[in-house]
């Protein structure tokens, strides 16, 4: 199985007694986005995200899996070769400092 990492990020996915971890591949898939001012809240400006297609999401290739942001996952239309990390409470390593170091597996699209 070839995996291919779109975030910007080294993936790393902790598993009992080692990591795995997928490199950055150079390509991103992002979700566009356009920003619209709504308000302004003691003088702090407050913008309404409008969210687009998915942009650099490569075709489905067989025998080969996406790994995406969680943005880039709900908006993938379901793909069954797209995955996130899954960086909910569960899901993640942390060091003393609280970072995310690893995440314990990825999700899958709804």
């Amino acid at each position: 199985m070839k995996v291919v990492n779109l975030t910007p990020h080294d993936v790393v996915v902790r598993l009992t007694g080692r990591d795995v971890v997928f490199p950055r591949s150079g390509q991103q898939a992002r979700v566009a986005v356009t920003q619209t001012e709504v308000a302004v809240i003691d003088s702090i400006p407050v913008v309404r995200n409008v969210y687009g297609e998915v942009q650099g999401l490569p075709a489905p290739e067989r025998g080969t899996i996406y790994i995406v942001s969680a943005q880039v996952l709900e908006r993938a239309g379901g793909r069954h070769d797209v995955f996130a990390p899954d960086t909910s409470p569960a899901g993640v390593v942390r060091d003393a400092e609280g970072r995310i170091i690893a995440v314990k597996r990825l999700v899958a699209a709804p």
